[in-house]
């Protein structure tokens, strides 16, 4: 990437690329289930059904389905609770939202004349929320062994002390930012005071029994504005196409503390610290689908659709502080603030998602209910990181290639009807990304709802409920270690629907 290209304004500065991470990559890889309450309640199921809003978010040709014009509005409440489990602490935390979820309609143009054998024309465009960020992580226990003096350590060693001492930090390369931090914050002592300096120590004592408390808080959104058209063979065979705009603004704010109560020595050592990050990354996509739905009979459905690889162009905003206090035997305390007051403002990079292929099938019991099916697989592997030979990019590609793999996704829905009032229920299971199938583990969901007709209008209310286990570290490099995180996620959505 290239280097320092301008000052902007007093503690605003472009930089170099920081350190992206795999986990970044996956966050806008991954999405949630979204869409109308009745594709909620149904797990979302709906590549060989069409006939809903959210439908065309699997199956594009979902919209000829439809007999008339509709628009609609989605809103839903999100409940996420993650239980953490950090060397035998349990602690917890929570976060509540509400969120406009879709909003969208579709109009159809029939063609009445019976020698033609294309039907109909579906032309439609929809916003989804596809993955709200807002969450909150707290994680607290007494690590035996690790202390973050490795993490600093870790940066640290092989920069010569020169470039840490003699180059404004604004100037400095994102390693070379991190190894100033634990200078000046006196978590490491370089072995020489010489500039060409390239080896340090840790100021932490040593002992374990290192007590850490991490805290993660999230905001943000993923959404996806699509435009859809579609069109009918013979009422038979469905055609549709999207094309999708995507759009991304994620913050995320961390910070990590540890205390140790190991004996003073003669020098001064460090007692506690707290080490704050701030990330701020936006941004805008492109994508696009292709998919088709054939009615074998009257009663049996059979869905395929194509989703590619989303193409985002992103940026990251990027602020740090530490905060140490030092303490030698029968000394007294003292403190180091170490904040540049510099929000590091980078190159725009370009991240490139994994597509998804999806198989769909439904049978459809006259008027009294219906059962469907999606399987859905995407290669989380084929992750990258553009341009691919720069090399701040060539080693996080290399990681995402080793620890990332395709998975499959299995949707099951159902619905029942009685006279105007439908009941729904769902499964779905969605496999880890990542090979070694902990740091992010399988997910479980099951979902249900109802929904009523009155004529022209409709109301629907669904409820889902999803469990994930994840064992993320609390950083990437040095210090690893991290808690085993439970989230549970509570989702109550709400639509109403107008035929036009």
């Amino acid at each position: 990437m290239k280097k320092i290209l301008f000052l902007l304004i007093t503690g605003l500065t472009v930089s170099i690329s920081h350190s992206q991470e795999v986990s970044d990559a996956l966050r806008f890889s991954q999405d949630n289930l979204t869409g109308t309450a009745r594709f909620r309640a149904m797990s979302g199921a709906f590549g060989a059904l069409g006939g809903d809003l959210s439908s065309i978010s699997v199956n594009p040709a979902g919209s000829a389905i439809f007999i008339n014009n509709q628009m609609g509005v989605t809103f839903s409440n999100q409940n996420i609770k993650n239980n953490s489990n950090y060397f035998g602490t349990q602690t917890s935390d929570k976060d509540n939202s509400f969120i406009l979820n879709q909003v969208g309609a579709i109009f159809v143009f029939n063609d009445r004349n019976p020698n033609n054998n294309w039907k109909k024309i579906a032309i439609g465009a929809t916003y989804e929320n596809t993955n709200n960020f807002n969450n909150n992580v707290f994680s607290a226990g007494t690590n035996p062994t690790n202390s973050i003096d490795n993490y600093f350590l870790t940066y640290a060693n092989g920069i010569p002390l020169g470039d840490i001492t003699g180059i404004p930090y604004k100037n400095q390369f994102y390693d070379e930012q991190q190894a100033y931090f634990g200078y000046y914050g006196f978590v490491i002592n370089p072995v020489s005071p010489l500039d060409k300096n390239t080896q340090y120590t840790s100021n932490v004592p040593a002992g374990g029994n290192y007590y850490h408390e991490n805290e993660i808080y999230t905001r943000g959104y993923n959404s996806k504005l699509s435009f859809n058209i579609s069109t009918s063979y013979k009422d038979r065979i469905y055609f549709g196409a999207n094309l999708n705009a995507h759009i991304t603004d994620y913050r995320r704010s961390s910070s990590f503390y540890e205390d140790n109560s190991n004996p003073l020595e003669p020098t001064e050592t460090i007692s506690n610290l707290r080490f704050n990050n701030e990330l701020y990354t936006y941004g805008n996509g492109f994508s696009f689908q292709l998919g088709a739905i054939a009615k074998v009979t009257d009663s049996f459905r059979l869905g395929l659709a194509y989703e590619s690889n989303t193409w985002y162009e992103l940026y990251d905003e990027v602020s740090q502080s530490l905060h140490t206090t030092t303490q030698a035997a029968n000394g007294p305390e003292k403190y180091a603030d170490i904040n540049p007051n510099v929000i590091n403002v980078y190159e725009s990079y370009t991240l490139q998602t994994p597509g998804k292929t999806t198989f769909s099938a439904a049978y459809i019991f006259g008027k009294s209910g219906l059962i469907s099916v999606d399987y859905a697989i995407k290669d989380y592997g084929n992750t990258k990181y553009k341009p691919t030979n720069d090399p701040g990019f060539r080693g996080v590609n290399n990681d995402i290639s080793n620890q990332l793999t395709n998975n499959g996704e299995l949707r099951i829905g159902a619905e029942y009807k009685i006279n105007q009032l439908s009941l729904r229920g769902g499964y779905r299971y969605e496999g880890s990304p990542y090979k070694n199938k902990t740091t992010i583990g399988d997910l479980n969901s099951y979902s249900g709802g109802l929904g009523y007709n009155f004529g022209g209008t409709k109301l629907d209310l669904a409820y889902s409920y999803a469990e994930r286990k994840s064992n993320q570290g609390f950083f990437t490099k040095g210090f690893t270690d991290g808690a085993n995180i439970t989230s549970k996620l509570n989702n109550v959505t709400l639509t109403l629907l107008f035929e036009l």
